[in-house]
């Protein structure tokens, strides 16, 4: 067996699909032995045999805080020295206004996009301190920063995430401990808008008709180079958009008679 000092070990969550298996895929390619952690083990399996043995797969569901409190139990041994974490998983649900929006659906964002990731964070990043080492890479979006119309509390999960992301910078001061923000725009070439529109497909091919969107691969490359650089460098937050989006005047409702 490998020594464990020889390994450079990273642990994805959310990795059976999009950002995350082309995360575990990259960071693989990059001499990674990666951690792929996921609710639907049979496809970590499927990307276990793409991959090689390089890849673990690991069922885990990052609102089963139980579980993820024990995360250091449930991996082998010389697997628990995690140096790169990636908080990826992560969803929106519904695009309706706030006064119309599923409350089941709110509290499912808030439960994966706040409490799994700041769980994850809290029983990993105790080690990361100990060894003086580590990197944590938080998957964000632009829209907690930029609201638009259906944005409610997706959007609000991600302003946490870009704040609990600078805040933890603020407390590992010293430390070595880096902590990054991945902040993506439109993005294609996953399940977020399938899911977001509970599986109504018309709905979702529709936000990436006649667009070049950003894709996993895009994702993968941007965080790669964030965990690449030198360690004396930290990239606090990086926004990447498609070319085809940018910035348009906020919306104005006029009432004309």
């Amino acid at each position: 067996m490998t020594q464990k000092t020889n390994l450079r070990i990273a642990l994805v969550t959310g990795a059976s699909s999009g950002f995350g298996r082309a995360i575990c895929t990259r960071l693989i390619a990059d001499g990674y032995v990666v951690i792929a952690a996921a609710r639907r083990i049979d496809r970590l399996q499927q990307l276990q045999d793409e991959l090689g043995s390089n890849l673990y797969p690991l069922e885990l569901d990052v609102r089963d805080l139980d579980s993820v409190a024990r995360i250091k139990e449930i991996i082998p041994e010389h697997l628990s020295d995690i140096d790169l974490l990636i908080n990826n998983a992560g969803l929106a649900l519904g695009i309706d206004p706030a006064q119309k929006a599923s409350l089941n659906d709110w509290l499912t964002m808030i439960e994966t996009n706040v409490i799994g990731l700041t769980c994850m964070t809290h029983a990993i990043l105790p080690g990361m301190v100990k060894k003086q080492s580590g990197h944590i890479i938080n998957i964000g979006s632009i829209a907690g920063k930029y609201p638009y119309p259906g944005g409610n509390v997706y959007g609000a999960t991600k302003a946490y995430v870009a704040q609990f992301s600078l805040n933890l910078r603020a407390d590992l001061a010293g430390t070595c401990v880096r902590v990054s923000d991945v902040q993506p725009g439109l993005c294609g070439g996953t399940e977020f808008s399938a899911v977001r529109f509970h599986g109504d497909s018309e709905k979702a091919n529709a936000l990436y008709a006649n667009v070049e969107p950003i894709l996993p691969a895009d994702i993968a490359e941007t965080v790669a180079w964030v965990a690449a650089l030198p360690k004396h460098v930290n990239i606090n937050t990086i926004e990447l958009m498609p070319t085809a989006q940018s910035f348009s005047a906020l919306q104005i409702t006029r009432n004309i008679k």
